[in-house]
């Protein structure tokens, strides 16, 4: 049976207090939007549907960098669920199959609970409603059964005494027949306390027309939204600890769990050493047996097997690390590549190069790839080594097996084997010193002599 994806993100999120639309902050490194956009495509949906209200351009414009297929609807005034969802199936158009209905501001449902409501939906049930048990059940609309058969959704504030008692909450996610869902959210009103269309309502409705409707149950933490930067924090809590754990049982060891930080797409391989106070930040891939020393962040880049990276490194964009290779204190790479065994181990920034295997890099160098305009690459070949305190002034190539002189700043090729020395010759004065230092402080004697 094929499915497509609504997911609703048109909500204001006042109490998030921000200029930045709510779907737009991000967990874990990505768009709350997204989350939701990607726990849906585990189904496979011929089309996806993202409903936007507040910040609809911002949003738009993210939702298309993160799936340029995803297809935008403007619900314009938010008029409750119901009407989001009319908006998503009018974006649909004629799509067959069913729909799921998602939200931007719940980022945990996991996709074995989607494909449990999805065999539910394949066993014969017209509306399938996604449930939990809750601890405090709150404000939640409650589900009211019938044995396994699903009578009705009543919001709170609808609701009689009786039907508070009942712990079985609403998380909101739905699926339904695409066109069954038109049809029953056609008889939605909004004769409520709110004045709005609840997505709730089709419920009731199918049930009226002798269609049979059910309730799939998830733990209560799949369904934690999040509507405020309390929440946001929460949620990020949540993730860590579930992203720590799994790496532990993954084989990877992490000396003090708790301060390691992961990304919603971070990969490291079994035998990896991750110590205190690293930061995975978006699109880092790890390699077996690859050890991350202590307060280094990494982002959007590729650490081979038996590399060695800080500690205190930056690992920036475009940066692959080969087998070996070793990123030392207060390192900064970004957009480029070391070769096997190549070593930048102190105090230096290598952006926009390659690095040949087995290469020495020396303190204090600088890869100087930027004219105020454009980037420019610096090219250092297999087993060069570049003295401390060179200045590698982009473009230009350092060959194999060549060196720089400390202290060089190279503005022209370096052939293979060659040795490059690029600065003044130095001069000694005897007694030069001395003779200055006296006549500063015989200067500094006579202003303070004047001043009182």
């Amino acid at each position: 049976m094929t499915t497509n994806l609504i997911v609703l993100a048109a909500g204001h999120g006042t109490r998030m207090q921000s200029d930045t639309p709510k779907v737009l902050h991000r967990l874990a490194g990505l768009e709350l939007f997204a989350h939701a956009l990607a726990t849906g495509a585990a189904l496979e949906p011929v089309a996806s549907v993202l409903v936007v209200g507040a910040g609809a351009d911002q949003v738009k414009d993210a939702a298309q960098e993160f799936d340029p297929e995803v297809k935008i609807a403007v619900q314009s005034p938010p008029q409750g669920t119901g009407d989001a969802v009319r908006c998503g199936l009018s974006a649909l158009g004629d799509a067959g199959g069913d729909a799921v209905v998602l939200y931007a501001d719940t980022p945990f449902i996991q996709t074995g609970t989607l494909a449990r409501m999805a065999d539910a939906r394949a066993a014969g049930n017209d509306v399938v409603v996604l449930g939990f048990e809750a601890a405090d059940p709150a404000r939640y609309g409650r589900l009211v059964m019938d044995g396994d058969r699903l009578s009705r959704i009543v919001e709170f504030k609808d609701a009689s005494e009786e039907e508070r008692a009942i712990t079985l909450c609403n998380s909101g996610v739905v699926l339904c027949d695409a066109s069954l869902l038109s049809d029953l959210l056609s008889e939605v009103t909004n004769d409520n306390e709110s004045g709005e269309y609840y997505l709730t309502d089709i419920v009731g409705i199918a049930c009226a027309r002798g269609l049979t409707a059910t309730a799939v149950t998830c733990p209560e933490d799949e369904t934690l939204g999040i509507n405020s930067r309390a929440d946001l924090a929460a949620a990020e809590q949540v993730f860590q600890t579930r992203a720590r754990a799994s790496a532990l049982e993954d084989g990877i060891s992490l000396i003090a769990p708790e301060t390691v930080y992961f990304s919603y797409d971070t990969v490291i391989g079994r035998d990896a050493l991750v110590e205190p106070n690293v930061v995975f930040g978006p699109g880092v891939t790890v390699e077996t047996g690859a050890t991350i020393r202590a307060f280094s962040h990494l982002e959007g880049c590729h650490v081979a097997r038996d590399a060695v990276v800080g500690p205190f490194a930056r690992l920036r964009p475009g940066t692959e690390l080969s087998e070996g290779a070793k990123v030392g204190n207060f390192v900064e790479i970004k957009n480029a590549t070391l070769g096997t065994g190549a070593k930048v181990n102190h105090l230096s920034y290598v952006g926009d190069a390659s690095v040949g295997e087995a290469a020495n890099i020396g303190a204090g160098t600088v890869t100087c790839n930027y004219d105020g305009v454009s980037k420019h690459r610096t090219e250092i070949g297999a087993r060069a080594f570049i003295g401390s305190d060179t200045m590698l002034v982009a473009p230009v190539r350092v060959g194999e097996e060549a060196m720089t002189a400390s202290g060089s700043v190279i503005t022209r090729d370096v052939p293979d084997g060659a040795l490059a020395v690029a600065r003044a010759q130095q001069e000694t004065k005897p007694g030069l010193a001395r003779r200055m230092f006296e006549k500063l402080k015989s200067a500094k004697i006579k202003r303070e002599e004047s001043s009182k």
